[in-house]
C-alpha cells in the first residue's frame, strides 16, 4: 500500500509505528531522506532511519499522533502535527516524550508521497 496524499502518509507512519513495523515505516521514506531523531542529530538514507527508527521500536510505547496540518503546492507539502511517545527507558523508568513534528513530504513520480525530511520536534531540531 501506498500514500497517495500526504495526510495518508501520516495515517500510514501511525499505523506503522504503533505495529513495529520497521521495514514499512522505512520505505515511506525517500532513499535520500532526512530524519532528526533529536536536536542536533541528523540521519541521512534509509539505513541512517533505519537505525534510528529501530531505537524508538525497541522502547515498545505508546504511540499517538494528532491529526496531520498541511500547507502544500502540486507536489510538496509541510505537515505538522502533534505526538507522544509514552514507553520506558533502558533502566525501566517512565520514559514521556512529546513535540510536534514539522515534515517536508513529496509526490514521487509515480504518484505516491514520501517523507523527504521528517523533523518530530519541528524547528527544535533544525538547529
Amino acid at each position: 500500500m501506498h500514500a497517495t496524499t500526504p495526510a495518508e502518509l501520516h495515517a500510514m507512519f501511525q499505523r506503522h509505528f504503533r505495529a513495529g513495523d520497521l521495514d514499512a515505516l522505512v520505505l515511506l521514506y525517500e532513499p535520500d531522506a532526512v530524519l532528526v531523531p533529536q536536536p542536533g542529530t541528523v540521519m541521512r538514507g534509509r539505513a541512517a532511519i533505519r537505525e534510528s527508527l529501530g531505537a524508538f521500536l525497541a522502547m515498545k510505547g505508546a504511540f499517538t499522533m494528532s491529526a496531520p496540518r498541511i500547507l502544500g503546492t502540486d507536489d510538496v507539502a509541510l505537515v505538522v502535527a502533534d505526538w507522544t511517545l509514552d514507553a520506558k527507558g533502558p533502566d525501566g523508568s517512565p520514559l514521556n516524550l512529546a513535540g510536534q513534528t514539522a515534515d517536508v513530504v513529496r509526490r514521487q513520480s509515480n504518484g505516491h508521497w514520501l517523507f523527504a525530511i521528517d523533523s518530530p520536534f519541528g524547528a527544535a531540531g533544525a538547529g
